[in-house]
């Protein structure tokens, strides 16, 4: 049994995860401003008081702050949250404010804002695709391991060791391909194709139904084969199909991502189950103490999320400029700075809302209330 950290290691591997994510993400704004001629004035690692930092040649600070849950690149002439032109930044030189964020076509600005989210999920890449070509890629093969009874599965006559290989038409190369076709197609007829001993067999059936029901009392309906999977397998992947795994592996996690909150938002999946920092900073002592290889792929699946999260179109987050860019872009002129003044005000809101919810949960789930409830 693997011991638990401590409190230190807890912390020690907290900062570790999100000072390196946090780093990326903002590096991705720095390099892609920077090359598109924006001055850089301020590159932090963390919020409030700067603990330690030092100027380089091109006028950038680079600071660390006490509060290391977050980051910032305050590009010159980024006044405010909405990044639109301030009345200061009207009057500063011309040959200044040709370095400034504003000054900047919409497409250059959409890029930087862009560039953040984008590299965390290159850096997920990156490692993901280290991992599949250092130690190969588990390929869950769609052959039928388990039949439960009284399901589809038993009336058609599928057998332990029956390969699975085509859904209506549909090449399937892996248990989760059959899985993910299957559950959306509750109570609909399918014609499947099988191997059993050399032989190819086609079958048609109707899909079973699982009923789920959320908080609320909604019913779901689930389509429903009936068996497990069987067989496993590891395959070598090369370094050129490294990028191709990595790609496919970032879908899954961004399509499980979504799915997760689609849940809790249809309250399929209860609130209670979202995790805040104290929770990230748990698992990442866990992850830690459990071994390097774990810690790593650890971080790739937070990078993930990060990169996600930021992408979600709400004000004050890179998704929200994103957002009025593609309004911009529509209407040919920026949004009222009062509309993006009070929508970014909103976002925060919503933010820190939602950090409050996931921090109460993270509490929550380490007994604290319930120690001082007695």
């Amino acid at each position: 049994m693997i011991e638990g950290p401590g409190l230190l290691l807890t912390v020690f591997a907290f900062l570790i995860v999100i000072g390196l994510l946090v780093f990326v993400h903002e590096m991705g704004h720095y390099l892609v401003g920077r090359w598109c001629g924006v001055k850089v004035e301020t590159f932090a690692i963390g919020f409030g008081k700067e603990i330690t930092g030092w100027t380089d040649k091109r006028g950038t600070r680079w600071k660390l702050c006490m509060l290391p849950l977050g980051g910032y690149c305050q590009f010159a002439g980024d006044m405010d949250p909405a990044s639109s032109p301030s009345d200061e930044w009207l009057k500063i030189p011309e040959e200044e404010r040709n370095q400034a964020f504003q000054s900047k076509s919409l497409l250059q600005r959409a890029a930087i804002v862009f560039a953040g989210p984008a590299i965390n999920f290159l850096f997920a890449m990156l490692i993901l695709g280290g991992f599949a070509v250092a130690y190969g890629e588990n390929v869950t093969l769609p052959v039928v391991g388990e039949v439960a009874e009284g399901t589809t599965a038993e009336k058609l006559g599928l057998q332990p060791g029956d390969k699975i290989v085509e859904l209506d038409g549909d090449k399937i190369d892996s248990f989760g391909d059959l899985a993910r076709e299957i559950s959306i197609i509750p109570d609909e007829e399918i014609t499947l194709k099988y191997q059993r001993n050399g032989d190819l067999i086609s079958a048609t059936t109707t899909v079973g139904v699982r009923i789920e029901k959320d908080r609320f009392g909604n019913e779901y309906r689930i389509g429903q084969l009936g068996v497990r999977a069987g067989k496993f397998e590891r395959r070598d992947v090369s370094i050129f199909e490294a990028p191709v795994v990595a790609a496919e592996q970032t879908v899954s996690i961004v399509d499980l991502i979504v799915t997760t909150m689609g849940q809790v938002i249809s309250g399929r999946r209860s609130i209670k189950e979202l995790g805040g920092p104290l929770k990230i900073a748990q698992v990442s002592g866990e992850q830690f103490v459990a071994g390097l290889n774990q810690f790593i792929f650890f971080v790739a699946l937070i990078s993930i999320n990060l990169g996600f999260i930021n992408l979600l179109p709400i004000p004050v987050l890179d998704g929200g400029h994103l957002m009025f860019y593609a309004i911009e872009a529509v209407r040919r002129k920026p949004a009222n700075p009062k509309v993006q003044e009070w929508a970014f005000r909103s976002g925060f809101a919503l933010v820190v809302m939602f950090m409050l919810v996931v921090t109460f949960n993270d509490l929550s789930s380490f007994g604290l209330f319930k120690a001082f409830s007695g």
